[in-house]
């Protein structure tokens, strides 16, 4: 916090689970897929068919252009830490697509007259620091007054379109690997709520994907996401679906951050949680846990971790991907 403003208190969501939910998404973009521009100057590899993190263009070969953006309102109150976390929710879908970042531009919106102009200077100082961790230039931007806050990045990558990690390359009998915890949104919903900070959360949304795409990469995966607003089974749905497969969770093998299960008791669960979990009931099954798990399941992540279809050193194996069945996620 800064100056005795609580910037969570001016925004009506907060982070990846202010997003529109992903069945009204759909229906918005359903008439974009498909067009073709006159004389590109690449092959667009990687677009909106499937849902992946970022659009790819292969410009020549070995090389891609990679393109993405993300924003959203306050997720935490204090500025630096909001930069921070914002940046490296933007540059995660750059590492979600086995790409490396090169530059970005900052997005601000701000309610000038209302909060003062330090405040946005930390949040911009915020996302610096971690562009400047991930060897990313962030040079310029634009910025708007708005009657709520909001920060992000428009980064820009490259990658090889040989080697990437896409949202349709999973096969049967592939492992699922998850690279952070869970319990994010939460945790973020009791800080909007209270007031309280949860350290490892912020930790936990502030550290770059880079590392857990390179292992995924070396460990010859090809299929991934990141873990974002639409939660774990939101975004393991659109992976499955796409992939043509079925996924089967292991409800006992994914990890929480501490204090997520007693927020969730406490009724610390986001509008966007609930619409992520009633957009995917019909698409999954449910039946073998309870409601609060699968909550938890569909809890909106703010700067979530990988999921991978294949095994990543260190990060736990929460389930498989298996031959299509009904369901395109089934919990057990």
């Amino acid at each position: 916090m800064s100056a005795g403003y609580r910037l969570t208190q001016y925004a009506h969501g907060g982070g990846c689970a202010c997003k529109i939910p992903p069945g009204e998404l759909e229906e918005v973009v359903r008439g974009l897929v498909g067009v073709v521009p006159r004389d590109p100057p690449g092959e667009l590899v990687v677009g909106l068919d499937h849902g992946d993190d970022a659009a790819v263009v292969r410009i020549r070969p070995g090389l891609a252009l990679i393109a993405t953006t993300d924003f959203f309102t306050p997720v935490v109150d204090d500025p630096f830490d909001w930069g921070r976390i914002a940046a490296a929710n933007a540059l995660s879908d750059v590492y979600a697509t086995g790409g490396q970042p090169v530059v970005a531009v900052n997005l601000l919106s701000w309610p000038r007259g209302v909060l003062p102009f330090e405040l946005a200077a930390e949040v911009l100082r915020g996302g610096q620091e971690v562009c400047a961790a991930a060897g990313a230039h962030l040079a310029g931007g634009h910025s708007v007054d708005d009657p709520e806050p909001k920060y992000g990045l428009a980064v820009t990558g490259v990658g090889d379109p040989d080697r990437l990690l896409r949202n349709d390359a999973g096969r049967p009998g592939q492992p699922l690997s998850l690279t952070k915890p869970l319990g994010l949104g939460v945790l973020n919903n009791r800080h909007k709520a209270t007031g309280e900070v949860f350290p490892e959360a912020v930790a936990t949304m502030v550290r770059l994907n880079r590392d857990a795409a390179r292992a995924a990469l070396d460990a010859g995966a090809g299929c991934a996401t990141d873990v974002t607003g639409f939660g774990l089974l939101g975004h393991l749905h659109k992976l499955a679906r796409a992939s043509g497969v079925t996924a089967v969770v292991d409800a006992a093998a994914v990890p929480y951050l501490d204090g997520a299960r007693e927020s969730l008791r406490a009724g610390y669960v986001s509008g966007g949680t609930r619409r992520n979990l009633d957009w995917v009931r019909s698409h999954a099954d449910l039946t073998a846990v309870s409601e609060d798990e699968a909550l938890l399941l569909a809890d909106a992540q703010t700067s979530g971790g990988l999921l991978v279809a294949g095994e990543v050193p260190g990060a736990p194996v929460i389930g498989e991907l298996v031959p299509r069945g009904t369901r395109t996620v089934v919990v057990r």
